[in-house]
């Protein structure tokens, strides 16, 4: 039995991957920001034994950016992946494999993006990004390395979906500005199908899009959620509004990506849910 250590367990998604590992006989070993807070040596300590490491950790990225929470962003993610890499490379026994986050607002505005056609975007999610990657793959050196670029997240109970259905299921929601915004996502079961691939292919290695094949407008996806929810989506809401709340913040909601996970297609991944429809029916338990 494989031991997979994740950092950042107690999250959406770390919830959904403990469950999920350990019904495919697997041993998990949680860790939470406590564990994260110890030294180099002592993280090494708690690691031993591990065959693979997850690395989710991250403070939450919707909300308002003051000088003093981008800190909080840049930290949680990039000093964290710092220390976590130095702690495997201390351990007796090093991990066989070594996943690491990062996200599709690496790129820029426009699209599509693909891992071997891009442009990176210029702003402070972009550079968040690219510094993750870039701690992360330093791990290269003594075991193999994936990245994972997520899309926005779907799945029950919880991520991204569970902040906009209160004012879906009142009818007073509406699109982002004149809804144009691309929206590149993934389901939560896609997602961790993900993680087996690369668990069970000894091949597959380096960046990866995660998202599903079929991005979206913001547009899009907000007729269909009030096609699933039977729901009136007649009321926008003004990009200006959401700088009052977010300010610097709310280019996560106002800027999106139009993202395809070419790599993961070519290897031979299937999705499960190419669609939005399909996706968001899953999560709200509403058959066709």
């Amino acid at each position: 039995m494989k031991k997979i250590a994740i950092i950042g367990a107690k999250g959406f998604i770390g919830t959904f991957m403990q469950s999920c590992f350990r019904d495919e006989g697997f041993e998990v070993l949680p860790l939470d920001r406590e564990d994260t807070g110890k030294s180099a040596e002592e993280i090494a300590e708690v690691l031993e034994g591990t065959d693979i490491v997850i690395n989710l950790a991250g403070a939450p990225i919707i909300h308002r950016w003051s000088e003093a929470y981008k800190e909080i962003l840049y930290n949680s993610r990039i000093l964290t992946t710092r220390k976590v890499v130095e702690a495997m490379r201390q351990m007796k026994k090093r991990p066989e494999l070594f996943i690491s986050t990062s996200a599709i607002g690496i790129y820029a505005t426009d699209g599509p993006m693909s891992e071997s056609s891009y442009t990176y975007g210029d702003n402070f999610l972009s550079k968040i990004c690219k510094d993750w990657e870039a701690e992360a793959q330093q791990a290269d050196d003594f075991t193999r390395v994936v990245i994972f670029r997520f899309g926005v997240v779907l799945g029950k109970g919880g991520g991204a979906l569970a902040k906009m259905l209160p004012a879906f299921r009142l009818g007073i929601a509406g699109t982002i500005g004149d809804g144009s915004e691309p929206f590149s996502w993934v389901h939560i079961d896609d997602l961790l199908r993900a993680y087996l691939f690369v668990f069970n292919d000894e091949t597959q290695q380096g960046t990866f899009n995660l998202c599903a094949p079929n991005p979206v407008t913001n547009r899009e996806l907000t007729k269909t959620l009030g096609k699933i929810l039977h729901r009136p989506t007649v009321i926008p809401l003004p990009k200006f509004v959401l700088r009052i709340l977010f300010s610097e913040g709310a280019t996560v909601l106002t800027e999106g990506q139009r993202v395809i996970p070419e790599r993961l297609l070519e290897n031979g991944f299937t999705f499960h849910y190419p669609t939005i429809e399909e996706a968001l029916r899953e999560v709200l338990d509403a058959p066709k």
